[in-house]
């Protein structure tokens, strides 16, 4: 019991959501501010973003393969969880989850995706040769039309499909927020503001990701950044990061203001063991810095290379800092007592089920995946070579 300062229910020693519940609400976030950054182009007409559409919606795609996967984990019996769909249970959130991600993943994101490459589809299973021309013909459902109506359809039921997603992308990612503030028990959580900051965080996280990803793929591909869909994505990030910062200072102004019986607890908390996580990492080099670096890009002209590394910088303190916050949330609600009189501690297992290597594992996973995907769908046009900009 080195672990826990002074008094605890023998229950609340262990902490019951590990590594893992973290990097749920974390993953599902990307998913969901990836695909609000690709309807800016296909539903708000954003020209400036066309670059990184495609690429949003695959790298939404591959977080969104790897969601589920942290909770299968975590569960004692992953075996039971099909049962969720044969027997519902509509008063409970997380047996909701099931039904929500599969209305995502099939009716809304799959669906863009096939019908935004379906003539890129056909055109490869007629070029392509081997096992390829077998997955392309599969691809393309046995609807090998791509006459100038039949696109103008596709391209009208996809911006139907966009206008249904993004709400469905603020339901996937805001009921994670609703499972924790529903928590009356625990005063941490307990906020009718949590489900609406989980939704700009997990813009501002998705967002983040993108611009970080297209800027590195662009590199590797040795082709130049177009500055302009960069700057305009950094543009959106900076306003929505603001967003963000304010709501959760307003629901850090109204937890001091309000002061119940759980405040001091709290407080004590990120004084002490929350203090690097939450203080320094989330607020400080996660939030406050980021702004910072966006900010100067707005106000100040500077060169191309000098507003490359500053947005490569903010986007992956940014993605640290959403990480932060989630584990700040999930993992920081469980280290105090319900009678405010005692804490305990976390530590993290190298090798086991919920350990740190499987956490790293399923974070990197997205990436591989995501590799494939552009493998078989380049998210880019066809023959374009542009020569190096000078300052890449």
């Amino acid at each position: 019991m080195s672990g826990v300062e002074g008094f605890m229910y023998p229950n609340e020693y262990g902490l019951q959501w590990s590594i893992l519940i973290v990097l749920y609400p974390y993953i599902t976030g990307l998913v969901a501010g990836a695909f609000i950054l690709a309807s800016l182009e296909r539903v708000f007409h954003v020209e400036a973003v066309k670059p990184t559409y495609r690429l949003a919606l695959l790298t939404a795609l591959a977080f969104l393969i790897v969601a589920p996967l942290p909770l299968q984990l975590h569960l004692g019996h992953p075996e039971r969880s099909p049962e969720m769909y044969f027997t519902p249970h509509s008063t409970s959130a997380m047996a909701m989850f099931g039904y929500v991600y599969l209305w995502y993943l099939m009716a809304v994101l799959v669906l863009e995706i096939w019908l935004d490459y379906r003539r890129e589809i056909v055109l490869l299973s007629q070029s392509s040769k081997g096992l390829l021309r077998v997955i392309y013909r599969i691809m393309t459902l046995g609807s090998s039309n791509i006459s100038e109506r039949s696109l103008a359809i596709d391209n009208r039921a996809g911006w139907i499909v966009t206008v249904i997603g993004i709400p469905s992308a603020f339901i996937l990612h805001g009921y994670v927020g609703f499972i924790f503030g529903s928590i009356k028990a625990n005063p941490w959580w307990s906020s009718p503001l949590m489900p609406v900051v989980f939704i700009f965080s997990a813009m501002v996280s998705g967002i983040a990701c993108v611009m970080v990803l297209y800027m590195a793929i662009t590199k590797l591909r040795k082709q130049s950044i177009d500055m302009r869909c960069v700057d305009t994505v950094a543009m959106y990030l900076f306003y929505v990061f603001i967003i963000d910062f304010s709501l959760e200072m307003l629901d850090l102004i109204h937890r001091v203001y309000e002061a119940d019986e759980s405040f001091r607890s709290l407080n004590f908390l990120v004084h002490t063991q929350l203090y690097i996580p939450h203080i320094v990492i989330q607020i400080f080099l996660g939030t406050l810095t980021p702004i910072i670096l966006l900010g100067i890009t707005q106000v100040v002209h500077l060169p191309e290379v000098v507003r490359k590394r500053m947005y490569a910088t903010a986007g992956c303190l940014t993605l640290i800092g959403i990480f932060a916050m989630r584990w700040n949330v999930v993992i920081g609600g469980q280290l105090f007592s319900k009678s405010f009189l005692g804490y305990t501690t976390y530590k993290i297992g190298l090798v086991s089920k919920e350990g740190l290597l499987v956490a790293v594992f399923l974070t990197i996973l997205p990436l591989f995946i995501l590799w494939a995907l552009i493998k078989l769908l380049p998210p880019w046009p066809a023959n374009t070579a542009q020569a190096p900009a000078a300052g890449d």
